[in-house]
């Protein structure tokens, strides 16, 4: 039996075309039915996605003087 490929080379671009599109994809289908977004897994799997992609970057936050964020 194949075994998973665990070892991922994206870039930042890689990773921003990703989220753009899943975000293109999940507006498309929730704007199509207002009624089956609730019940609609693909929207609840890509907002779970986009979640997961979320907490995976790194954000920068200087190591010296005042962080002001905005």
């Amino acid at each position: 039996m194949p075994k998973y490929n665990t070892n991922f080379e994206l870039s930042v671009e890689d990773l921003d075309l990703i989220e753009t599109a899943l975000r293109a994809t999940k507006l498309a289908k929730t704007q199509s039915d207002i009624k089956a977004r609730a019940a609609d897994e693909d929207v609840m799997q890509i907002h779970d996605l986009l979640g997961r992609l979320h907490n995976q970057k790194t954000f920068f936050r200087p190591a010296d003087g005042t962080y002001v964020g905005g």
